[in-house]
């Protein structure tokens, strides 16, 4: 499963890589930060991977974390008018894959 939601934020780092240069041009800071958040959730979850016991959750639980702040980020930038609503669909479905999995792997039964 973590296999699984590695890929998807991967898929959603090339999906926001366009908005985030359209953002770039009207907010450095804001861009940076879902750069940040981006690589952090496929980063971590990597990590987690390769971890055991509570270390595998700790990296987990920051990957959820880093999603919902690029979630968050993401929903900024469109507020702002940074970039169009529309053009962030896709990106939200994956933000919200990855966390729907990411929650699974922190909570298993």
């Amino acid at each position: 499963m973590a296999f699984i939601a590695e890929e998807l934020a991967l898929e959603l780092v090339k999906k926001v890589r366009e908005p985030v240069e359209m953002i770039q041009k009207r907010d450095r800071d804001l861009a940076s930060q879902i750069r940040r958040a981006t690589n952090s959730v496929v980063s971590n979850l990597s990590e987690g991977a390769q971890r055991v016991g509570q270390d595998r959750m700790h990296h987990y639980r920051i990957s959820a974390g880093s999603a919902a702040e690029l979630r968050s980020a993401l929903r900024v930038a469109s507020a702002w008018g940074y970039v169009n609503e529309e053009r962030l669909d896709e990106s939200m479905v994956l933000v919200r894959r990855v966390l729907a999995i990411v929650w699974k792997l922190t909570h298993p039964r």
